[in-house]
């Protein structure tokens, strides 16, 4: 397993608690926040076994993937669903994310 993929399991956990939070008020905003996390890390673990063009276009979609979930969370603290004390330490995580993928994809 890639060091990538370790550090968008634990993206994932943190986001838990924050997909609950956002599903009252917003049950698609929720679904999409965990499509898109779990996205970046099957991306990842395709693009493990895939060679050349095909290994690159899986990690560019999990770059993009990590781009998505970034947006999701600052849509959700936009709406006031969760507040910047809340999404700081996983905003962190994600943005470590978005640099792995996209060093992948490159």
């Amino acid at each position: 397993m890639l060091d990538a993929q370790h550090l968008v399991l634990d993206l994932i956990r943190a986001l838990r608690p924050l997909c609950e939070q956002i599903a009252r008020p917003s049950p698609d905003l929720a679904d999409q926040l965990r499509r898109s996390a779990s996205s970046i890390a099957l991306n990842l673990g395709e693009g493990v076994r895939r060679t050349g063009r095909d290994k690159k276009r899986a990690y560019r979609i999990a770059a993009a993937e990590a781009q998505e979930t970034k947006v999701t969370l600052e849509v959700a603290l936009a709406w006031g669903w969760l507040d910047d004390a809340q999404v700081a330490a996983v905003r962190a995580l994600a943005d470590r994310v978005g640099r792995v993928t996209y060093a992948l994809a490159r």
